[in-house]
């Protein structure tokens, strides 16, 4: 049976993160906000690097995580979106910090992000303003995937008028990545959780336009910082895998949201848009033209072995 609520649940995915996932839950302990009852959940995702091990050492040694750490363990590894919404139905917190295994909560985060939706009733979720690990911010927070959005990329407009992280102020986004985002559970309840046919990649984005629809708003919190080591994006040797499950996911969630003839217009513009960074990449110094040029061929044509068929097994499926 599960025990009495409480008011926070961190909900940690780990896959094979034990480069990262000490300093993720030492953040946790150094900056819980006091007088707030919590829990973690680590969701350990089919790991075989001693992560977990080694997560419950450091546990052992602080009080906060000594009493609060629970692990659920996977014996066969699952996507992101699945993972996420096991996490929240298991949480007994009102909110859960979902939390990737990299990503490192800086003093007041937490805090701020339950401020921010203790304000304002009709928000159902909060991201944080992610820090590489020199502490320079990074996009976090952006408008809606459509039409529109694909052309501003085309057009070298997306930072202008895409992008909506930035700032000092809190204000309401499309969508906000899900490293550091504190759900309302209720909220994620009433649009069914994440959908797991997103393996990785546009999960978030799909959460968020779920929620909007259904009338709860997406925050972007400034004040809560959290440094953000990007595993998945900076590990070239899943390669192409990793270029097909982008695309894959983000043309999955245009024809959801969209329909064909639309998501057949972004596949065309998101395409385009790379052609001429594979040209600059030809005199450009540490870029290479063919990663561009992959890009635009998987953005055209979103099909092949992504990260789901790396990591289940699965046969490769055939997007678009």
């Amino acid at each position: 049976m599960p025990g009495p609520s409480v008011q926070l649940s961190y909900c940690i995915v780990n896959t094979n993160g034990r480069e990262h996932l000490g300093a993720c839950l030492g953040a946790i302990a150094a900056t819980h906000p006091d007088g707030v009852s919590c829990e973690v959940l680590l969701l350990d995702n089919a790991s075989d690097d001693g992560s977990v091990e080694e997560a419950s050492v450091i546990a052992s040694d602080d009080r906060l995580l000594a009493e609060a750490l629970r692990v659920i363990p996977l014996e066969r590894r699952a996507g992101k979106a699945a993972n996420d919404t096991r996490l929240l139905t298991e949480a007994r917190g009102k909110l859960c910090l979902l939390l990737n295994e990299d990503s490192e909560l800086l003093a007041g985060a937490a805090a701020a992000l339950i401020g921010a939706l203790h304000s304002d009733p009709e928000a159902g979720a909060a991201g944080a303003q992610l820090l590489d690990p020199a502490g320079v911010p990074q996009p976090c927070a952006w408008r809606l995937p459509g039409v529109g959005t694909a052309l501003a990329q085309v057009l070298f407009l997306h930072k202008a008028l895409v992008t909506e992280s930035g700032g000092s102020e809190i204000r309401r986004v499309g969508w906000a990545q899900s490293a550091a985002l504190l759900v309302r559970r209720s909220a994620a309840e009433a649009v069914d959780y994440f959908d797991p046919t997103f393996f990785v990649y546009s999960d978030e984005t799909d959460f968020c336009k779920r929620l909007g629809d259904a009338g709860f708003a997406t925050l972007y919190v400034p004040a809560a910082r959290a440094i953000h080591h990007e595993q998945l994006s900076t590990d070239r040797s899943a390669g192409e895998r990793r270029v097909v499950e982008f695309h894959r996911n983000r043309d999955l969630y245009m024809r959801k949201h969209h329909g064909a003839a639309a998501a057949a217009a972004v596949r065309g513009l998101t395409a385009l848009s790379y052609l001429p960074r594979a040209l600059a990449a030809l005199v450009l110094p540490g870029h290479d033209p063919r990663w561009y040029l992959l890009h635009a061929s998987k953005a055209l044509r979103p099909s092949g072995a992504g990260l789901r068929e790396l990591a289940t097994g699965e046969p490769a499926a055939r997007g678009g």
